[in-house]
């Protein structure tokens, strides 16, 4: 019978300690929605020269 008293008590210690849960929040209330930004076709196009460098440092990097 003390038994289930003790855990009476050491519920009550634990509510009054911690008290409920937090509410819970909603997706819509977490996520954040932006637009994306367009596209940069000159950031797209094919650069030789940038090409050349890569490969460069790579072959380097390999000690090529």
């Amino acid at each position: 019978m003390e038994e289930h008293t003790t855990q009476d008590s050491g519920s009550a210690m634990r509510h009054a300690r911690f008290g409920a849960l937090p509410e819970r929040i909603a997706y819509e209330d977490m996520v954040e929605v932006k637009e994306a930004s367009p596209r940069d076709p000159a950031r797209d196009a094919h650069d030789p020269e940038g090409v050349r460098n890569l490969l460069t440092c790579l072959a380097w990097d390999l000690g090529l």
